[in-house]
């Protein structure tokens, strides 16, 4: 008897066995509709390349001592929180407010663990120049510590300032800890500037280091997308600036500068940015968290004004869809307005459904987009949404005055969304993110203004001519987005 092996049998054998394992895997990890069918069809389509593809970045897989490390910290974090914020901070006038600011309080609650804290003064500062010289003299006047974390640090202009002012402050004695993206700051992180700062005395950390043995226990595209300062304990800053001067930054992408803006915070809503900040630092430092505590003098902090801010966190092992839920809520709260301002527009059904449905029971509905983004896929994926939202009448802004990457909601003139989380899935479903809910006109009418701003330097989309794009704009919009949960 002779036996011939079939090389067509043998591939057609491997392909039908690639595609029912990780298909079944796809199906029963029971992963967001539009997820599990982009997977499936990259499978059946590339059998051999995209079951690779999938086992590298199909699943959120952080490892087991990460996964172990953030549900300690969430126990021990939730412990300190009680006790550096006094009850009565939490006591927040909701008969003040709409109905739903206290319903999104207790969806936070249940969702990710943070109250809202009320006493805050905040200070929006929208020139990047003027963020980065406050920074300089905020660090030159710290007295204990200096805490940051960012997505992306990058030499050149005044972002030097800042690197000279932490060695500065690391001279004179005060504790320095920077925990900086290993993958978003990678150029930096090849350059001078770390080691120096490692020479001055500063703790210097890469966030979620990635390699080859790395990528056999987690992904290496989950990132820490956020951007916190706290100095003393007692100033915190957030929002969508990463460490970089916008005029040396990404200068040859063709988009102009990078638009952003920040909050400077004083107040009990010190305590839970730095607490989010802390626990990023001691999973990649395993640094004991009171020793943290003692040594950056975190702790209890005063009231300093009055606007009421709940911070919520989200990222793999931290929440599963806590920051969509609380996204979702705020869009659904609309009854008049609703302003958001994103760089990267690619939602998933529910936002896209929420968004339509706003619109559709009478809200104003404005999406502020810039004209030009960095990335080839994303922008083309993003319009494939436009239709979408405009047949339902929602107002789309194309921004011409640079990427704009300011990250914000602003509903009813009551309440509003602000901090690192773009509208797309990779935000809400891979990146460790955090964002702000502040329960407050005045906060709302100040990102009002700034929302304004921005209309003002935008230019308006136009349905009719829109609709007559060539038809390949079309394909290749419609086949991007067939994709976007992978983007």
């Amino acid at each position: 008897m002779h036996y011939f092996f079939d090389p067509s049998a043998a591939l057609f054998a491997l392909h039908a066995a690639l595609v029912i394992g990780i298909g079944l895997r796809v199906i029963m990890r029971r992963s967001v509709r539009g997820v599990a069918l982009s997977w499936l069809l990259l499978v059946v389509t590339l059998p051999v390349a995209g079951s690779v593809i999938y086992l590298l970045i199909g699943e959120r897989r952080i490892g087991r001592r990460r996964s172990r490390a953030i549900a300690d910290l969430r126990t021990d974090v939730g412990q300190i929180a009680k006790a550096v914020i006094p009850t009565h901070f939490t006591a927040v006038g909701w008969s003040e407010l709409p109905a739903a600011a206290q319903a999104m309080d207790r969806l936070g609650r249940s969702m990710i663990g943070f109250a809202t804290v009320h006493g805050n003064a905040f200070e929006m500062v929208t020139d990047t120049q003027a963020i980065l010289a406050r920074l300089v003299r905020e660090i030159d006047a710290a007295r204990t510590s200096v805490l940051m974390e960012f997505y992306i640090w990058s030499d050149g202009g005044a972002a030097d300032d800042v690197v000279e002012a932490v060695i500065r402050a690391a001279g004179r004695g005060v504790s320095c800890r920077l925990l900086i993206d290993a993958l978003g700051a990678r150029p930096w992180w090849k350059g001078k500037q770390p080691q120096r700062l490692r020479d001055a005395g500063v703790q210097l950390r890469p966030a979620l280091p990635t390699g080859l043995l790395r990528t056999l226990v987690g992904r290496t595209d989950l990132r820490l997308h956020r951007k916190i300062v706290v100095i003393d304990g007692v100033t915190a800053w957030t929002g969508s600036m990463n460490l970089v001067d916008p005029r040396y930054f990404k200068q040859d992408s063709g988009v102009g500068e990078w638009i952003d803006a920040m909050v400077r915070f004083q107040g009990p809503v010190v305590n839970p940015l730095a607490g989010v900040l802390a626990s990023d630092w001691i999973i990649e430092s395993g640094e004991p968290l009171q020793a943290l505590i003692a040594s950056a003098n975190l702790g209890r902090v005063e009231p300093a004004g009055t606007a009421n801010v709940q911070v919520v966190p989200s990222g793999p092992g931290e929440s599963e869809d806590g920051l969509l839920q609380m996204i979702l809520g705020l869009i659904n709260a609309a009854r008049d307005e609703l302003v958001l301002t994103t760089p990267y527009l690619v939602p998933d059904d529910p936002m896209i459904l929420a968004l339509r449905g706003a619109a559709g029971r009478g809200v104003k509905v404005t999406v502020i987009v810039p004209e030009k983004v960095d990335s080839v896929l994303t922008r083309y994926a993003s319009r494939s949404y436009y239709d979408d939202l405009v047949d339902a009448g929602v107002a789309i802004q194309l921004y011409r005055g640079g990427l704009l990457h300011t990250k914000s909601m602003a509903v009813d003139g009551t309440m509003s969304m602000f901090g690192t989380v773009n509208f797309d899935m990779r935000s809400l479903w891979l990146n460790y993110e955090v964002a702000l809910f502040v329960y407050d006109r005045a906060f709302t009418e100040t990102l009002r203004a700034l929302q304004d701003s921005y209309m003002r330097q935008s230019t308006p989309l136009d349905p009719s001519v829109w609709g007559r794009r060539p038809f390949r704009e079309r394909l290749i919009e419609n086949t991007l987005r067939l994709f976007s949960p992978l983007l």
